[in-house]
């Protein structure tokens, strides 16, 4: 394809529209194939969710993916940031701030909210709350978050407001010296109490599971678990289960408490079943303890259980322990 006429790049702000006059010597091509020879810097995959979300014009026209254009035609592309680009933006977000301090925040994240921004989740999530209230994030590494919950826990989790902060909470967790314990409700009836020391990685054949069975770069992880209560639930048996980590690994409660059969409520990636109406995994994060960097004293903050999960509970027929 002959250069097509173009405006000069250097006298546009970066996100002005784009436009491309085409050669007239071009024969009829496909609209995506086109925009990728144009602008290399970007995927064709990229350019195609342009064009489906109009934000490319044939000759003022919302074009089409498989559109041919050629001889003449004016593209005007109004270019868009990726998503990652904008992840570190401020925004609006609802979470509880239990207690903060000059050195800290403990932070009560509901279930649904992402801790941090990735694949699927560029926007809307907890780090972007924080640089919302907390401006001054912006100048400690991933917004001062030091361990993160899944969307679908609720609980507690601590911010760092600087990075001496940050770094005293990362070496506490290297130590096993921070204290996170967590309510789970699990499918059966479990031993009173155990540990689980099983390594944890991804999952050699579902990309989104973790795994203790022959995992992709596996690594340690403990679990203490402590039964609290049995009961059933529709017929079913469950328990309501206190979980002590040592580590912290992706998705290690629910990994865990799944290689013992005992999966949890809700959690229908591990094989959990929704009884009781349980629309989501049934892990609480309850208690955080932590030695506080300014002080060197301990502190320590505990969590309610959050409406959805005291609804399950009233609905279970408990027995003895």
């Amino acid at each position: 394809m002959s250069d097509p006429t173009l405006q000069d790049a250097d006298e546009i702000p970066d996100n002005a529209p784009r436009q491309f006059r085409l050669p007239m010597t071009m024969n009829g091509e496909r609209l995506d194939k086109v925009l990728a020879a144009l602008i290399p810097e970007h995927s064709r995959s990229r350019l195609q969710g342009w064009i489906e979300a109009g934000h490319v014009l044939v000759n003022g026209v919302p074009g089409k993916i498989r559109q041919n254009v050629g001889a003449d035609d004016l593209l005007t592309v109004a270019m868009q940031q990726a998503p990652e680009q904008t992840a570190f933006t401020p925004e609006p977000v609802t979470f509880v701030v239990v207690a903060e301090s000059a050195d800290w925040i403990v932070v009560n994240k509901p279930a649904g909210l992402v801790t941090h921004p990735g694949a699927g989740n560029w926007s809307g999530t907890l780090l972007n709350g924080l640089l919302y209230r907390y401006p001054e994030l912006a100048q400690v590494p991933r917004a001062g978050i030091v361990h993160r919950l899944d969307k679908d826990t609720d609980g507690l989790l601590v911010v760092a407001r600087h990075e001496a902060a940050q770094t005293h909470f990362v070496r506490q967790l290297q130590a096993r010296s921070m204290g996170r314990e967590y309510e789970a409700l699990v499918m059966g009836h479990i031993a009173a109490s155990g540990c689980v020391n099983l390594p944890i990685g991804r999952d050699r054949h579902v990309p989104v599971r973790m795994s203790v069975v022959a995992p992709i770069a596996a690594k340690e992880a403990i679990t203490h678990f402590e039964r609290l209560n049995v009961g059933h639930i529709d017929q079913a048996p469950v328990s309501h289960v206190q979980c002590r980590l040592e580590t912290g690994r992706t998705h290690q409660i629910r990994v865990h408490m799944h290689s013992l059969g005992h999966p949890l409520l809700g959690d229908t990636l591990y094989n959990g079943k929704p009884l009781g109406q349980a629309q989501r995994q049934m892990l609480h994060a309850r208690r955080l303890t932590f030695i506080d960097p300014a002080s060197d004293q301990p502190q320590s903050f505990d969590a309610a259980r959050p409406p959805d999960m005291e609804q399950v509970m009233e609905t279970i027929q408990w027995t003895s322990r």
